[in-house]
């Protein structure tokens, strides 16, 4: 009988002692569990590189080709007008009468004078030949030749005068039709029919050209420095513009100039492109910004748009240390995306590990899970242990 009691009480013993082991075990895998959940779990990926053609963005100020004061070159009346304000005009076209008839006096006088200088020069010119065949003869005396070469001399001199003076007057004539230098669009008329003007009155009116037009713009030197490195100096590059209204231009531009010199206040170089402008809607002065592609591709780091990540001091990804602790990288994208991928320019570099998912959990410097694909992270329902289940089978 005591055998039996000194059993059941051994035997229930180890059942206590049992339960209280594998209780520990419980509590200790449940801690871990606990623990393994607290630990965000994210995937990884290497940085790669694609071959993408570079853009730099840019404001910009549009301009004419040719932009042309009309300016009065001699003086008088302003007496009639040939256009209308905002018309096309062509080169050598009439724009202005300023009164012409003084000038075509001139004119008159001039050309008189010197066909009578003319006259007179022939007239000697004819003398003299006598006169040299007489001296050889010895029918007249040297003395009466030399007064005859004086004359001719003389009046070979008046003649030269009178036809330089006739030249003028007749280029002052032409200067009373006053016309256009170039092609272009006529701006505001600034002196009206009847107002006296003179070379001092300032411009009459302005005609822009209208077909190619310029625009100007300007670009950090680095940025312009890494367009040299990847296409080099003399490079033709492609050129799209942006209204100040958001809307873009249909008709691209061909970079084809750049300064000799990087503005020392700004650090930025001016460069210029060339816009066909058949419909006019480029109109001197505007402003808008433009966008100027590389010639060649260059290869530059890419990451994900869903790994990177904004806050104040700007757009960052997480990115894995030697002991694979994440730590915050701050990048800087060239403001473009190929295939959903930021094109980095700094911050990170090709075969760099960051992290792809899971990062809005992740704290700087903590241990992180990496896992192959995405998990939710769930809280999972802690496992019961086999003594908790017969010892609670009936509560």
């Amino acid at each position: 009988m005591r055998k039996n009691i000194f059993i059941i009480v051994v035997v229930l013993l180890a059942l206590v002692f049992g339960r209280m082991i594998l209780s520990n075990m419980d509590k200790i895998k449940t801690a871990k569990m606990r623990q393994s959940m607290m630990t965000p779990s994210v995937t990884v990926a290497e940085v790669s590189s694609k071959d993408v053609i570079r853009q730099f963005g840019a404001n910009a100020r549009v301009l004419a080709k040719y932009r042309v004061d009309v300016l009065a070159r001699i003086s008088g009346y302003l007496t009639k007008s040939y256009f209308k304000e905002g018309d096309y005009v062509k080169a050598g076209q009439v724009l202005f009468e300023i009164e012409p008839e003084q000038y075509q006096y001139a004119a008159t006088k001039a050309k008189a004078d010197m066909d009578n200088a003319r006259s007179m020069s022939s007239y000697y010119q004819k003398q003299l030949a006598r006169y040299e065949e007489l001296v050889k003869q010895d029918y007249i005396a040297r003395s009466e030749y030399d007064n005859v070469l004086a004359q001719y001399d003389a009046y070979s001199a008046q003649k030269d005068s009178a036809e330089s003076a006739y030249r003028d007057a007749q280029r002052n004539l032409g200067y009373t039709h006053v016309k256009s230098p170039v092609d272009g669009r006529v701006g505001i008329i600034a002196v009206t029919v009847g107002n006296y003007v003179s070379a001092s009155s300032g411009a009459l009116t302005t005609i822009n050209s209208s077909n190619p037009m310029y625009i100007i713009f300007t670009l950090n030197s680095k940025d312009y420095a890494e367009l040299v490195r990847i296409d080099g100096a003399k490079a033709e590059r492609d050129v799209d513009f942006v209204f100040s209204t958001g809307r873009k231009y249909e008709y691209k531009g061909v970079q084809d100039f750049y300064d000799n010199k990087v503005d020392e206040s700004t650090g930025t170089i001016t460069l210029r492109a060339t816009f066909p402008n058949p419909k006019d809607e480029l109109i001197q002065g505007d402003f808008g910004r433009v966008t100027i592609y590389s010639k060649s591709k260059d290869k530059m780091p890419v990451v994900p748009q869903s790994a990177t990540m904004e806050n104040q001091e700007g757009l960052y990804v997480y990115m894995l240390d030697e002991e694979n602790l994440p730590r915050m990288a701050y990048i800087k994208t060239m403001g473009q995306t190929e295939d959903n991928m930021w094109i980095v320019s700094e911050g990170i570099k090709e075969g760099d590990r960051i992290l792809t998912t899971g990062m809005q959990k992740v704290i700087p410097g903590k241990p992180v899970r990496i896992v192959d694909k995405p998990q939710q992270e769930e809280q999972a329902p802690v496992k019961q242990g086999f003594f908790d289940k017969l010892f609670n089978k009936g509560k």
